[in-house]
């Protein structure tokens, strides 16, 4: 990998940190409503996953979506209004943090309902397949979605019909409050892909490097006409399930043994030991990645609220 490539991974790493850790603080004094889940912990499967797509493939993802939607190249001063339920956010403050998309990224969500959007991303792979073109669909769940009736019916179809769409489970290890192994007749989820006929793979999700290098290779095999593709990201979400999660159900050591295999102090150390980078151009990204910050929460607060008639627009597709 190019040093240039790694550094601007690290950049994208520390931003989407920088901005979950700021929304949190947001959301506590009380202007950021409803619900959010934050993504803190799990930056290198978006970042790295989304670096290996084509201009032309589609993003889609469950309600924990801040992550890919800035890894897609998102405006972060639109995605940042959009916490905050302003005008100038990228669904025009009706969606907040569960309903981002960017139709010009062909960032689609951003869906509230568990595992609801899987059978949409099955929709879309058909409707590439139907055109004849190369795009593929990159489809991000959480390991409890694989337990909803919408997972087998949609691997099911995207299996019979040989849809080019790369389903991407992040195993943060817990569906809201309740570890995976409690949850799940078959707690490694690939074993569940293997059931429709899909080819699936375990990687580390704490690892940019090799979440890029394993994406890469899935998305040429559903390009080469293999059918869809499985990847299990193993990865780990440092905070609740929601900002209301009290987190009794882990421990302390727990967390902190996840924590050493930090996915940014991973490539940070890669990038300081065999690429020659220095701490002085890391500590720049950080300080950019604040300055960055600091302007979208400006843009987000004096941008102003829809107004009161924005509530009848946008509910039907104009013919």
């Amino acid at each position: 990998m190019e040093k240039a490539t790694l550094l601007d991974w690290y950049r994208q790493m520390v931003q989407i940190r920088r901005f979950e850790q700021k929304c949190a603080e947001l959301y506590q004094l009380g202007k950021i409503g409803g619900f959010l889940h934050l993504y803190i912990g799990q930056e290198a499967v978006a970042v790295g996953s989304i670096a290996a797509r084509q201009e032309n493939d589609h993003i889609i993802t469950a309600y924990r979506d801040h992550g890919h939607a800035l890894a897609v190249g998102a405006d972060m001063r639109r995605v940042m209004a959009e916490m905050l339920g302003k005008v100038t956010g990228v669904s025009k403050g009706k969606g907040g943090s569960m309903h981002l998309a960017d139709v010009n990224k062909r960032f689609w969500g951003g869906y509230a309902i568990v595992g609801g959007h899987l059978p949409l991303a099955a929709g879309i792979a058909l409707a590439e397949q139907y055109k004849g073109t190369d795009a593929a669909v990159l489809c991000y769940f959480g390991d409890g979605a694989t337990n909803i009736g919408y997972f087998h019916e949609s691997l099911n179809l995207a299996g019979v019909w040989k849809l080019p769409v790369l389903w991407i489970c992040e195993n943060n290890q817990y569906g809201m409050g309740t570890a995976v192994d409690r949850a799940s007749a078959v707690p490694r989820i690939i074993d569940k892909a293997t059931a429709y006929g899909m080819k699936g793979k375990q990687v580390n999700g704490m690892d940019v490097v090799e979440v890029y290098q394993a994406t890469q290779k899935a998305l040429k095999a559903i390009r080469s006409g293999k059918g869809p593709q499985f990847l299990e990201m193993i990865t780990y979400r440092y905070e609740g399930h929601s900002m209301g999660d009290p987190l009794r159900y882990r421990t302390k050591d727990e967390v902190e043994k996840w924590r050493a295999d930090d996915p940014i102090g991973i490539l940070e150390r890669r990038l300081l030991q065999e690429h020659n980078a220095t701490q002085d151009e890391l500590e720049a990204i950080d300080q950019a990645v604040e300055q960055e910050i600091a302007e979208a929460v400006k843009f987000a607060e004096e941008s102003p609220l829809p107004s009161p008639e924005e509530l009848f627009t946008d509910i039907y597709v104009e013919a």
